[in-house]
Formats: structure tokens, C-alpha cells, sequence
């Protein structure tokens, strides 16, 4: 009996945005790359047309969509845009720096880290809503996949964690249980009947 060729999921967050440089909160903001995040996203979209992709998804949010850009000339495949992969909504937080937020909304930013960071911020998406449509991408992306596929996913750091936590049927997303992804940075998950193996985390694509 031969066994199953799985399907490699790709993980990979967008470029630098100034935002990122300056620890603002962005959300569903939507910032452009900085001239760093363009570098860092040429630099992917060479590594990454290396593994020979046959599918790439994208976050409709600039950052990503510019991001994928460089993957579809290095690979020649068109990236399609799934709303359901933007960042958290981040509410009155976005645009924000953390001591920023804390000074300005001082209740919100209480609650919040009470929570352990999972709560909804004002205006804003709970950790759970999160995962619940990043789960739902994951699905939908999964139930069409083929062995064999190499399914490139561009995104954000947070709904990043929420994709991995729903292919490796994590009942939650917390943000302390994985390390924050770098800009550009590529996360691998290999899918074998439907299950899934986190097969690397984090790996940089870019020097910068």
C-alpha cells in the first residue's frame, strides 16, 4: 500500500509596513509595504517559487495582496484574495503602539491583557472570531486541495497562529502558545487525511 503524498501548506506573512516598524497595531487597516517589506517580499517569492507552489491564497488586505504580487512573477500562478485571512481587528487599538493603547484606553487595555489577550478590544474581533473564520479558510482551502499540492497561504501574524492552530485542530488559538511569526517569515504544515503536522515554524526568507 502506498502511502498518501501530503499536501504542504505554506504559511507565509506579509512584508514590513512601517506600522510593524513603529509596533502599531494594524488590524484591518490597510498599510502599504515599506521599501524593507518590498525587499523582504522579493527575497520570499524567490524562496518560496523554489518549493514550486500550485496554489497560492492571500489576506485582500494591501500588505499581503503586494506581498503575493512577488509570488505570482517568480511563479506565474495567480494569487486568489480570501477575506477571511485578514489580521485581527484590532478596534480602538489600531494605530496604536501598546503603551499608546494602554494610555489612551486604559479600561480596554485592562480587560485585555486580564483576558490574556483574547478578548475583544472595542470595535474589535475576539481571539475566538479569529479562528472561527480562519478555521472556516482552512477548511474550504483543505476540501479542495489534492496530495501532493504545495498551497501557499499569505497572511498576517495573528491570523497566521489561528491558521496553524485550525490545521493542527487546536481547540483555540491562545496567543501564548506560538511565538509571533517574523515579517516574510514561512511556517510549513503537511496535511495527510485531513491531519495535520506543523513540519517547520518561522523560517526566515529574507536577511533583512
Amino acid at each position: 500500500m502506498t502511502a498518501e503524498t501530503p499536501t504542504q501548506v505554506l504559511l507565509l506573512r506579509h512584508g514590513r509596513t512601517v506600522w510593524n516598524l513603529e509596533g502599531r497595531a494594524q488590524g484591518h487597516t490597510d498599510v502599504e509595504l515599506d521599501e524593507v517589506g518590498h525587499r523582504q517580499a522579493k527575497a520570499a517569492a524567490e524562496v518560496v517559487a523554489g518549493l514550486a507552489p500550485t496554489r497560492i491564497v492571500t489576506s485582500d488586505l494591501r500588505r499581503a495582496t503586494q506581498t503575493a504580487a512577488y509570488l505570482e512573477a517568480s511563479t506565474g500562478l495567480r494569487a486568489h484574495p480570501e477575506p477571511r485571512l485578514r489580521e485581527t481587528s484590532w478596534g480602538v487599538r489600531e494605530g496604536l503602539t501598546l503603551a499608546e493603547f494602554a494610555a489612551q484606553h486604559p479600561d480596554e487595555h485592562a480587560a485585555w491583557e486580564a483576558s490574556g489577550r483574547t478578548r475583544a478590544i472595542a470595535g474589535g474581533e475576539a481571539e475566538a472570531d479569529v479562528l472561527a473564520r480562519v478555521r472556516g479558510a482552512m477548511r474550504d482551502l483543505i476540501v479542495t486541495a489534492t496530495s501532493g499540492e504545495r498551497i501557499v497561504v499569505v497572511s498576517h501574524g495573528g491570523a497566521l497562529k489561528s491558521a496553524v492552530a485550525a490545521l493542527l485542530a487546536w481547540p483555540d488559538a491562545d496567543p501564548g502558545r506560538l511565538r509571533g511569526m517574523a515579517n516574510c517569515a514561512l511556517t510549513r504544515v503537511d496535511l495527510v487525511g485531513g491531519r495535520g503536522t506543523l513540519v517547520s515554524y518561522n523560517v526566515p526568507t529574507s536577511a533583512e
